[in-house]
């Protein structure tokens, strides 16, 4: 007896998905993470490098394709290339948690970087470590956001710089 095997069945490895939620209805596409990002700064311009498949899907993981009637009330053209290629520009890439971990870490260490470079101990007149910035953001349970850049994130703005003198 032998066993079954669907023929028709396309297994997505490596697979990044890129969420869109347009017309009430949430749109997703499936590609290679390492690329997505080459694709928005503009480095990778070939469309088939970036996507695993030129479909669009209700959901990726269980291979749910979106309607043709959705795709045209939502985008107002069933051209799946075209759509896709909204989706890769706006939609929301999934990270994942271990990814976010190690961004957040990178920045959290940019951040106490440019805080030690800016900084003089007023007593010895000698610069900051950057060891003992982390650990003093450490202290204040100092959280990252990821929206903002690091910059932004190290230099003080006016008003808090007035109320700690």
């Amino acid at each position: 007896m032998s066993i079954f095997t669907p023929t028709n069945q396309i297994r997505l490895t490596n697979v990044a998905v890129v969420r869109m939620k347009k017309g009430g209805k949430r749109f997703e596409i499936a590609c290679y993470k390492n690329k997505v990002m080459s694709w928005r700064s503009g480095a990778e311009k070939d469309l088939d490098e970036v996507l695993q498949t030129h479909s669009v899907f209700v959901n990726v993981s269980k291979g749910q394709m979106a309607k043709k009637e959705d795709l045209l009330k939502a985008f107002g053209s069933d051209d799946q290339t075209e759509i896709c290629k909204q989706i890769l520009a706006k939609g929301e890439l999934q990270v994942s948690e271990k990814e976010r971990q190690s961004q957040l870490e990178t920045m959290f260490r940019d951040i106490a970087s440019i805080v030690a470079e800016k900084c003089v101990n007023p007593d010895t007149k000698r610069p900051y470590t950057v060891s003992l910035i982390e650990r003093a953001m450490k202290d204040i349970h100092y959280s990252v956001k990821p929206s903002k850049s690091t910059k932004q994130q190290s230099l003080l703005p006016a008003d808090a710089r007035t109320r700690h003198k």
